[in-house]
């Protein structure tokens, strides 16, 4: 394992980079920039970031990822299939037959096989998601991925920047008879999860599933082996995610994941600036009861049909949306734009839209989505945001975005 840090850029060490002052609900994050020499690693395996990851808890530590790191290995790095995560009681064919709803009907799975399957998951979650403690900066250099892998976020001051994430896919999916009216199958893993973390700047990353698109369908539903791309829960709080590319993927970023105001009451503080949406069905982001900052982000919907909504207005959420850039194809619908989740407020303004070739033109996304729905949404959300280091004009982030978002080709 190499440990010298990589050359500087503009006279700063890519992992000593830290938030600015005014830069979001996580302004002034630090991360491990206070690293030791000795607490300084760069890793290309996935048994080596597991060991750099874990090493000398609370200590601030900086990782470098070099390469593709695949997370579906043993121990040794020798790479690892669905077979050889599964349980020796489970396998697909007998899943499909023991639930068919034909013969199921619509009560929830049980059973011994829906254990082995559970099992069969636990042994595949060993190996692919990695804990992130506190103090912790995680840097990708040039052309870096983290592929199959799940980077879980648990502790407070945590960096996370130019890293490629790619296809954390769960290999045995549980059926749900009751979600929607037709059932789902649903996954475990997300590409990075904030867990309980506070203090977290996520930035310069790119999220997406890889070639692993998936097109099979069981009892008339996606087999779905993907989750979301990045997920803020449990009582996270304080953080920034900015000039990130999320694609191609449905279920994009949740914030706060359940309705029950257990550990998120007053926490879920999120902003998110200067990203990319391009080609994602949902949630960008889907919000329960925080207060989050949505500005300057660009939204690409390239066609209707599996588009669903980019901003979810949740139980007790406070979205304040102002100056983003939507390109959406012409028969999409303005008021499909938001969905109502339970919550009753929604602050959105300065939004631009262009439909199909057209040009942008102002959209009041409020009354949009309350002239298609019921019940309205009302404009006061309580909270005016002050981290922000400069809002730009709707009209400057698609040139803004396309150019600054995503990975950066120095390191």
């Amino acid at each position: 394992m190499a440990t010298a840090a990589p050359a500087a850029a503009h006279g700063v060490e890519p992992g000593r980079v830290v938030l600015g002052a005014r830069d979001g609900w996580a302004a002034g994050t630090t991360g491990g920039a206070a690293a030791a020499p000795r607490d300084v690693r760069t890793v290309s395996k996935r048994s080596e970031l597991a060991a750099a990851l874990a090493a000398r808890p609370g200590v601030p530590k900086i990782v470098y990822v070099r390469g593709t790191i695949e997370g579906n290995v043993d121990a040794r790095d020798r790479p690892m299939s669905c077979d050889d995560f599964a349980d020796p009681a489970y396998t697909l064919p007998a899943y499909l037959t023991q639930y068919d709803p034909a013969t199921w009907g619509k009560t929830p799975v049980s059973g011994p096989l829906e254990e082995a399957r559970a099992r069969s998951q636990a042994n595949q979650a060993a190996q692919v998601v990695l804990d992130v403690g506190p103090n912790t900066t995680v840097v990708g250099l040039r052309g870096a991925k983290l592929h199959g892998l799940t980077l879980r976020v648990t502790g407070d001051n945590v960096i996370l920047r130019n890293l490629r994430f790619e296809d954390a896919h769960d290999c045995f999916p549980q059926w749900d008879p009751l979600d929607g009216a037709d059932g789902n199958w649903n996954s475990e893993y997300d590409n990075l999860d904030l867990v309980g973390a506070t203090h977290v700047w996520v930035d310069h990353n790119d999220f997406g599933d890889g070639d692993n698109t998936g097109s099979v369908e069981y009892f008339g539903r996606k087999y779905e082996v993907h989750d979301g791309l990045l997920d803020i829960v449990t009582g996270s709080d304080l953080v920034t995610v900015s000039w990130n590319r999320l694609h191609d993927h449905d279920k994009t970023m949740l914030i706060g994941s359940t309705d029950r105001p257990d550990a998120d009451a007053g926490k879920l503080r999120v902003t998110v600036h200067h990203n990319e949406f391009t080609a994602i069905g949902q949630r960008a982001p889907r919000v329960r009861y925080g207060q989050v900052h949505v500005y300057n982000n660009l939204y690409r919907v390239p066609e209707v049909a599996s588009y669903t909504y980019s901003l979810g207005v949740g139980v007790e959420s406070r979205i304040y949306a102002e100056e983003n850039f939507f390109r959406i194809p012409a028969a999409l619908p303005l008021g499909a734009l938001v969905k109502y989740w339970k919550g009753t407020v929604l602050h959105a303004t300065g939004t631009l839209v262009a439909t199909g070739h057209g040009r942008p033109r102002p959209v009041d996304l409020l009354a949009e989505y309350n002239a298609a729905n019921d019940p309205d949404l009302g404009p006061d959300v309580g909270w005016t945001p002050t981290l922000v280091p400069h809002l730009d004009p709707a009209r400057e982030v698609p040139a803004r975005v396309t150019a600054g978002a995503g990975v950066s080709g120095r390191g």
